[in-house]
């Protein structure tokens, strides 16, 4: 089995160590499964197939560019 050396924070090294000593057997078997989860995690890759209209698209990215500031407002009652 390969190994390797790596250096944490501090605070990081003590959660590390919490979390191993509650929730695993070892140091080495959380190691081991929190380095593949967070390698699964970060292969996920976001498809999204969903079409969208350019035309929609622009509004939604507009719509707070043309929104009048409310606070800017003057009060004509007073």
């Amino acid at each position: 089995m390969p190994t390797f050396e790596l250096n944490l924070s501090d605070d990081v090294y003590a959660e590390f160590q919490q979390l191993a000593e509650q929730e695993f057997v070892s140091e080495e078997q959380a190691a081991e499964d929190l380095i593949a989860s967070g390698i699964e995690a970060y292969n996920v890759s976001v498809v999204d197939d969903e079409r969208r209209d350019e035309m929609l698209d622009g509004a939604e990215n507009n719509m707070f560019d043309t929104a009048e500031d409310p606070g800017s407002l003057e009060d004509d009652r007073l």
